[in-house]
């Protein structure tokens, strides 16, 4: 199987797993010297960045979440995505324009092929995928749920999932799924 339908597949499994719905946020980090076999930052090129843009473009055209692709550690792992998601989630834009060699090959390829691509600083993303040991955690909402791939290995990088939840609040009498005919009478203090 190629690198971009091995990336299509594991993306709908996270969209699945995570419920990702239109206009919703997926982060996407990808070395691709990793995935070439090299260490990350090493030998990363815009050719080995296209297939995974492929998958994330086909199957964004199915879901309708905004795409948002890390940039490596030399743009501190700003942000490229669309104009529009940045204006729906009133985030700001910073200068900069990702490179391969600051702010990594996926990024640069991605700023080149967005419609009306632009950068930002951070994002809480939905959901995320990481190839290559990026660390895209730093821009996921809590609650972060790892999510195992059913391929791990993309050319030869390591694959992490992740999507999240709300967060779980209030103590034991808090109540997080209503049961159908049980109604507490209880009040609140």
């Amino acid at each position: 199987m190629n690198i971009q339908k091995q990336v299509e597949q594991v993306l709908r499994e996270l969209v699945l797993a995570g419920n990702i719905q239109t206009g919703q946020l997926l982060v996407v980090g990808a070395s691709t010297s990793e995935v070439l076999g090299h260490h990350i930052g090493t030998s990363g090129t815009e050719a080995a960045a296209e297939p995974i843009y492929a998958a994330v473009e086909t199957v964004r055209a199915e879901v309708g979440f905004y795409p948002v692709f890390q940039c490596c550690e030399h743009l501190n792992r700003a942000l490229v995505l669309e104009h529009a998601a940045m204006l729906a989630y009133r985030l700001e834009p910073v200068s900069a324009i990702p490179v391969p060699r600051a702010g990594g090959s996926m990024a640069s390829f991605a700023f080149k092929h967005l419609q009306q691509a632009c950068l930002v600083e951070a994002v809480q993303a939905h959901a995320g995928i990481d190839i290559g040991g990026t660390l895209i955690g730093m821009h996921m909402k809590p609650v972060a749920i790892p999510l195992r791939p059913s391929i791990r290995i993309i050319g030869h990088a390591s694959v992490q999932m992740a999507y999240t939840r709300p967060k779980l609040i209030g103590g034991a009498r808090a109540v997080y799924v209503i049961e159908e005919n049980k109604v507490d009478s209880g009040f609140c203090e």
